[in-house]
């Protein structure tokens, strides 16, 4: 595995309206050895008492290192390990962590570190914000999806028994270090979905975001990410990759932090929700123990550009483009034996709704997303989409 922990790292900043807000992402190959350095260099003030909020088999792969790393640079590290799952996004394991923080006797000028993935980063991100009333946080996310998607923006929460992520506060941290190095261990559905996110940013982004997703796909057809990443070229190209990933949701997020309800167009940070509502759809539907969340994203993707071409806004060939790079992604679990009845019943809870009207995010063409009310969409054409991706 290539380690080069001299190469510099590429940064991407995130730009916020609230300038101390603001906050660079190091993106690079063995960054996670030299964590402690940068907490020391990102946070504010000296180093304190620091709660790394992770899950037994990620803290068993890289905690060692970031909690030595943590000692080295003057931290107090305290560990508090949660269930690997989005079940476990919950306000139970919330109220755990809480405690945990208190326990360990955290102040204001502590800090959470994330090391994990999005269930992990939302989480712990979430713990944060509230804990008197805001600590220092930083992300370390190691799955592919949490590395171009969740530890980027701000957006924090838990699900409920009402729906998904509708508990939650918008909290940036102060920093966040993606490590390509650690997704040479990400199991192969990881993969899949990471690339599902990848895909849908590409969609409302453009074709060049999206023909740069789906050349490294190409690259890696027949062929784990594990192993190429032990090429030093691919492993160069990989980051420079998600650079771009990052970057475009970087710009979105500057434009409309807080996702603002009276924004509509297509710089609204809504159309990130791409693929989510049916995806979020289908996650609940299901109890959140069928689909990886970008799994669930991959469906959500192919039914929205289904549902575009039958309300006559996107062309067939952008369908098919969309749908044969999501099964260039990998396979997904199936959903014919899902209830369409219980799945379209869930989209009451979504967290889109605006005045009792969910918007739905849809596609004109690959790169120019459109908000689209759902008191519009008739529901023969929700059917007809939903019957297309069970066939195709």
């Amino acid at each position: 595995m290539v380690t080069d922990t001299n190469k510099p790292a590429t940064n991407v900043t995130v730009k916020t309206r609230a300038n101390a807000a603001s906050y660079d992402i190091a993106i690079g190959c063995g960054l996670v050895a030299a964590a402690g350095a940068w907490a020391a260099r990102v946070l504010p003030g000296t180093p304190g008492r620091a709660a790394i909020i992770s899950n037994r088999k990620v803290f068993g792969l890289y905690g060692g290192a970031v909690k030595k790393g943590l000692e080295n640079a003057g931290f107090e590290p305290h560990v508090h390990l949660i269930g690997d799952g989005e079940r476990f996004k919950s306000l139970r394991t919330l109220e755990s962590t809480l405690g945990f923080l208190s326990g360990s006797k955290l102040t204001r000028t502590d800090s959470v570190i994330a090391l994990g993935g999005g269930v992990v980063g939302d989480l712990a991100g979430f713990a944060a914000s509230i804990y008197l009333r805001g600590i220092s946080f930083l992300q370390i996310p190691t799955t592919l999806l949490s590395m171009i998607d969740s530890s980027v923006g701000g957006k924090t929460g838990v699900n409920s028994s009402f729906g998904k992520n509708l508990i939650g506060s918008f909290y940036q941290p102060h920093g966040v270090l993606i490590d390509t190095a650690t997704l040479a261990t990400l199991p192969a559905r990881e993969v899949t979905a990471g690339f599902c996110e990848a895909i849908k940013q590409g969609a409302i982004g453009g074709r060049p975001l999206l023909d740069r997703t789906s050349a490294i796909l190409e690259k890696l057809e027949g062929d784990r990410l594990k192993v190429r990443l032990d090429d030093y070229a691919f492993s160069a190209s990989f980051s420079a990759f998600l650079a771009a990933q990052v970057s475009f949701k970087a710009r979105i997020v500057a434009g409309d932090e807080r996702e603002s309800t009276g924004k509509t167009d297509a710089r609204s940070r809504k159309v990130l929700n791409f693929g989510h509502t049916f995806g979020h759809a289908l996650e609940k539907a299901t109890n959140y123990r069928y689909f990886r969340h970008g799994e669930a994203v991959g469906h959500g993707i192919r039914f929205a550009a289904a549902l575009s071409k039958n309300l006559e806004l996107l062309g067939q060939n952008d369908v098919e483009l969309l749908n044969d790079v999501v099964r260039r992604a990998g396979g997904l679990p199936a959903v014919d034996k899902i209830d369409p009845g219980e799945i379209f019943a869930t989209l009451q809870y979504d967290k889109k709704m605006i005045n009792d009207s969910l918007q739905w995010v849809l596609l004109e063409r690959i790169g120019k997303p459109v908000i689209f009310p759902h008191a519009k969409i008739p529901r023969a054409a929700l059917a007809a989409s939903f019957k297309q991706i069970i066939s195709g």
